[in-house]
């Protein structure tokens, strides 16, 4: 490790990290053996010509080899009324959403979803614990005026009024 990051707590980043509002998003893909997705909110653009999407996978999450073995992956942008199903992604199995997805494109992707990119992935980027993926967007779905469900110190919420 570097001398000069030994200082850096991981739980203070984290902790430093959550004040910053993200989105809520499942990313997905499928392989030969099933469907499989994650509630995650390292998700960002990268480019609007050519289209492209980055996520961010920690060298421990089961989606990764998986997205590798794929070779694509979809991120579904989730609405403010879809914490349950973000929960259920997270671990906390829900039997109301033991069957979460629809298919796009090949893909797994989450119904009613404020935003849905479908990706191939460009590039991936060993970064730390992380692997970013950079993904070229074959397809994309909006819902206008859906309203997305947000992430901040470690609770959901929403847009005020």
């Amino acid at each position: 490790m570097n001398a000069r990051f030994e200082h850096i707590d991981p739980r203070a980043l984290r902790d430093a990290c959550g004040a910053f509002a993200t989105g809520v998003t499942v990313i997905s893909t499928r392989t030969e053996e099933g469907d499989h997705g994650m509630t995650a909110n390292a998700f960002m653009s990268v480019s609007l010509d050519p289209p492209m999407i980055a996520i961010s996978l920690d060298h421990k999450s089961k989606l990764l080899d998986k997205v590798r073995a794929s070779g694509r992956y979809a991120v579904s942008i989730l609405s403010d009324e879809m914490e349950k199903l973000a929960m259920h992604f997270a671990g906390r199995f829900d039997p109301d959403h033991a069957d979460p997805f629809e298919e796009l494109d090949g893909l797994p992707v989450v119904p009613g979803a404020a935003s849905v990119f479908v990706c191939d992935v460009a590039q991936d980027v060993e970064a730390g614990d992380h692997v970013v993926f950079i993904g070229q967007v074959t397809r994309l779905e909006r819902a206008s005026g859906a309203r997305p469900l947000l992430f901040h110190g470690g609770k959901f919420g929403g847009l005020a009024d």
